[in-house]
């Protein structure tokens, strides 16, 4: 029954900067009477945030008068000198479903609203990665009847300015409407649903592929002062390659069309709507939900940043403070799932670029209610999408329930604490070699050099999987080579580390990988936070 009136700018995208077609000229014409209109994250099967005075907001007539009932109460206010309104509901409790009426020269009556926790979902494709390509999809997707989780999915692309909503509206879950949905975010949201037992409703506004820049509005980028040579840069690819890019993906696509369409293609972008271009996901994705009542945000990117590693550690805190001061909601709750292991195992320690952004995403952590789901353990070397969604969403749920819902249960996983350099008597494999005899092995003690290793947020009891020997750590002198360790757990918090190469180690690592060999869990099953103990610059230090 309801009826989006879409509003100009989000009619226009590139390919309609050349060509107005006729569909964007009748919305205008309509625009122009000034009927009231919404953005589509008011829509039938809408959740509300419980407990919160959630915004309601649209456009029309400057001057007009609007009304927004729901529930015993009725709220009005007045359309500005723009034509824009905007007014807040007295808190809700869970549960529905309610009517929420709007009126002004013309009514929208919202059926089957819920009132719970709303959660926003972001990210690249591990956020993105639906429920149908997941593991034991078949399964997750026949069990899907959720008929209080209510999804709404912003659609591509993205675009240059920014838009007053997007095309898509909520739905309840079921088998038919969950396949497509992120599975990260389903999941997460499934275990908050059967945990609280209220609705939930879940906005997923992921983009694979996705540079963390196009998150934000690009004033945000602008305004630091920091990045304003990776914009102009990006400027000048978009003036002197993207027009021809664009039009020779777009005569491949339409030979492929008129082919008979086989195989899997996506309808190409030009670059100034693409997900790279700073603010394009902000401006098309995220803007039309700013606002929205939110309980807090999930979050799944950073592959797209690797080359830039540094630089993540100042554009991951300035994302999420700028949502922060742009919902005007206070400092929301914002967990994030740390980058999984991918690509080679090296023989020899090596470091590189996907370490130095879980170092920078942990980093983050000093943001104030925030956390860090680790998925060290749960990638693969070929495949950059790993299927198992399910547990990065427990993971990730542990921060909420914890954190914001009052469960006492542990969140965070163990991470590095401190480093003690002391003298131990180590067994060690020695050659004693009898007269007459062949060589036999012998255990002998011999005084070694360790690192004694603290961690914080162990729960219950340091942890080996699989085997005894604790795998995934480096050790180095001051000559910064890293060789691997020996490790052995020493206390339900500690680890002590050596080597039998490193006669005076000054540095440790830990999972500093780009696919480390990682064993090391809280007995909780959290894995420990990768970490370094040292500073020492590394090939992408300074980008």
């Amino acid at each position: 029954m309801f009826k989006f009136l879409m509003d100009y700018e989000f009619m226009i995208n590139f390919t309609s900067k050349i060509t107005i077609t006729s569909l964007a000229l009748s919305m205008t014409c309509s625009f122009a009477k000034a009927e009231v209109i919404l953005p589509n994250i008011f829509s039938d099967h809408m959740v509300l945030q419980r407990g919160m005075a959630n915004p309601v907001w649209g456009k029309a007539t400057p001057g007009e008068k609007i009304s927004v009932s729901i529930a015993d109460q009725k709220h009005n206010t007045v359309a500005d000198a723009n034509g824009e309104w905007q007014l807040k509901l007295a808190p809700l409790k869970a549960g529905g479903s309610h009517e929420l009426t709007v009126t002004g020269s013309n009514t929208f009556h919202f059926e089957d609203v819920l009132v719970g926790e709303v959660w926003l979902c972001s990210g690249q494709s591990n956020m993105e990665l639906p429920v149908n390509e997941s593991n034991s999809h078949e399964l997750e997707i026949a069990s899907a009847n959720y008929p209080n989780i209510r999804l709404i999915t912003a659609p591509r692309p993205g675009a240059e300015t920014e838009q007053f909503s997007f095309d898509d509206q909520w739905q309840a879950t079921s088998p038919e409407s969950v396949g497509d949905f992120s599975a990260a975010c389903y999941f997460f949201g499934r275990r908050l649903h059967n945990t609280l037992n209220v609705p939930i409703g879940l906005i997923n506004t992921a983009w694979g592929g996705a540079r963390i820049e196009a998150f934000m509005p690009r004033k945000a980028l602008e305004d630091t002062g920091e990045y304003l040579e990776y914009l102009t840069d990006w400027d000048r690819r978009i003036i002197e390659d993207s027009d021809r890019e664009y039009a020779e993906k777009l005569a491949k696509y339409e030979a492929w069309q008129s082919a008979g369409s086989k195989g899997e293609k996506h309808t190409p972008l030009h670059a100034r709507v693409a997900n790279h271009a700073p603010g394009s996901i902000y401006n098309g994705l995220i803007h039309p939900v700013v606002g929205y009542g939110i309980k807090g945000t999930i979050w799944y990117q950073g592959e797209s940043s690797t080359d830039r590693p540094y630089q993540y550690r100042r554009l991951f805190p300035l994302l999420i403070n700028t949502w922060r001061d742009l919902w005007g909601q206070g400092d929301f709750p914002f967990y994030w799932v740390q980058l999984a292991d991918y690509k080679k195992e090296f023989a020899e320690p090596n470091g590189g670029a996907w370490a130095e952004v879980r170092e920078a995403q942990t980093m983050t952590l000093s943001l104030p209610n925030t956390g860090e789901a680790i998925a060290i353990d749960l990638g693969e070397a070929r495949d950059i999408h790993p299927r198992d969604k399910q547990t990065v969403a427990k993971r990730l749920v542990r921060h909420a329930l914890a954190k914001d819902y009052g469960y006492n249960m542990a969140s965070d996983s163990p991470s590095f604490s401190s480093m003690q350099i002391a003298s131990k008597m180590i067994k060690s494999n020695a050659e004693s070699k009898a007269a007459g005899k062949t060589k036999d092995k012998v255990e002998v003690k011999l005084e070694r050099k360790v690192a004694v290793i603290t961690f914080d947020h162990v729960a219950t009891s340091l942890y080996s999987f699989d085997v005894d020997k604790v795998l995934g750590f480096a050790i180095a002198g001051e000559d910064q080579k890293f060789v691997w360790a020996k490790a052995n757990i020493i206390s339900e918090n500690q680890v002590e580390v050596y080597s039998d190469e490193v006669v005076n180690p000054v540095a440790v690592r830990y999972g500093f990988e780009f696919n480390p060999v990682v064993n090391l869990y809280d007995k909780n099953g959290l894995p420990v936070t990768p970490f370094r103990t040292d500073d020492w610059p590394r090939a992408t230090s300074f980008r």
